[in-house]
C-alpha cells in the first residue's frame, strides 16, 4: 500500500514509523527538514521537503499513485485544503484529516473525507480518567 503523510511531527512521525515496519511504502511531507529527525534512523520511506497542498510537491510525494492520504499538521485549515486535493483533484480513495474542531471536522465528513478530532479524543479520555473507579 502506498501512503502519503502530510506532516512530521509527532503524530505523523510515529504514524510513518509504524506503516513503514508493516512494509507500506511511506512517503512524509514537511515544509521544515529538520522535522524529518523524528523519524527513526532505519526509516525506508521517502522524505520530501514542501508544502502538502501544493500540487507538484503532491505529484513529487507520489500522490498519482496513493492508496491513502493523511494530513496530520497543527493547521485544520492546511489539513483541510490538503485533504480536499488529495480527495477531488488526485482521486486518492482513502484520504483523512486531524481536524482540532469538531464543528468543521463533521462537516468535512460529509464532502467525503475521513476526520478526527484530537479535542473530542482529549475529552472522551479526561472524562474516562476522572470518572473511573479506583
Amino acid at each position: 500500500m502506498n501512503v502519503v503523510i502530510m506532516g512530521c511531527g509527532r503524530v505523523g512521525s510515529t504514524l510513518a514509523a509504524r506503516l513503514d515496519r508493516e512494509s507500506w511504502h511511506v512517503t512524509i511531507v514537511d515544509t521544515d527538514p529538520y522535522s524529518f529527525r523524528r523519524l527513526p534512523s532505519d526509516f525506508r520511506g521517502e522524505k520530501v521537503v514542501g508544502s502538502g497542498y501544493e500540487d507538484h510537491i503532491l505529484v513529487q510525494a507520489g500522490i498519482r499513485e496513493a492508496d491513502a492520504f493523511l494530513a496530520l499538521t497543527q493547521g485544520d485549515n492546511r489539513n483541510l485544503l490538503a485533504a480536499q486535493i488529495a480527495k477531488h483533484i488526485f482521486g486518492v480513495r482513502t484520504v483523512v484529516a486531524r481536524v482540532y474542531d469538531p464543528f468543521r471536522g463533521e462537516i468535512f465528513s460529509h464532502l467525503g473525507l475521513r476526520t478526527f478530532s484530537p479535542t473530542n479524543i482529549g475529552a472522551e479520555m479526561a472524562y474516562d480518567a476522572l470518572t473511573q473507579q479506583d
